[in-house]
């Protein structure tokens, strides 16, 4: 019961900080638009770069939506291992939430992004090993190929895979992980379709296209 309760209460917790944009809110903040209404729409570090230059704001938008997921997910996982030993599964729960949040967001009318960042703050919590290979192979792709989307959706593949081979506490662990995977990469379908049609805009550090 003590368990579904926490749960319960990670879940809310969790859902209410992912949604919580940091593009939508510096857009808002520094420049009286909406993200959203902006280059590819999405409300995201990578975007919000395209659209705005390469500048402290831009970075401090990363920031913010990596430190919203680390709060709530390693509350959530010390939680669950000082009272059940299930440190994993907590993280990977919280981190899923934090993940549909920022999809999601009920602050934004659920119009929000796309989570790999939410996802890859989520990792380090769940298995350091997994990140590190997902990290690897992320920047492998990125470099070769320059499109965040492909790199992006690869290295989600690549948490689920890894952590069976890795191994994890819970076997939810493993149905969690493959359900955060399966989120970024349905909500980089639109990504997908540019690639098909030759549109889709290549990753640069420069300030802008």
């Amino acid at each position: 019961m003590m368990m579904a309760v926490v749960l319960a209460v990670s879940a809310v917790v969790s859902y209410l900080m992912g949604g919580l944009n940091g593009a939508i809110v510096a857009s808002r903040l520094f420049h009286r638009e909406d993200i959203r209404e902006k280059g590819s729409g999405n409300p995201g570090f990578t975007n919000y770069k395209r659209v705005y230059g390469n500048g402290l704001v831009t970075w401090l938008v990363l920031i913010f939506d990596v430190v919203k997921t680390m709060f709530v997910v390693s509350i959530t996982a010390w939680v669950m291992w000082a009272y059940f030993d299930q440190w994993q599964f907590g993280a990977q729960f919280a981190g899923l939430f934090c993940m549909l949040g920022h999809c999601f967001p009920v602050w934004y009318g659920f119009k929000g992004g796309k989570a790999f960042i939410a996802g890859f703050a989520t990792i380090w919590f769940v298995d350091w090993r997994m990140t590190l290979i997902a990290m690897a192979i992320f920047f492998a792709v990125l470099f070769i190929g320059k499109y965040m989307s492909v790199a992006s959706c690869t290295a989600a593949l690549s948490c689920p895979i890894s952590l069976f081979y890795l191994g994890y506490s819970n076997v939810w662990v493993e149905v969690l992980a493959i359900a955060a995977a399966a989120l970024v990469i349905i909500r980089h379908y639109p990504n997908f379709v540019k690639l098909v049609h030759g549109t889709e805009s290549k990753f640069t550090l420069s300030s802008k296209h």
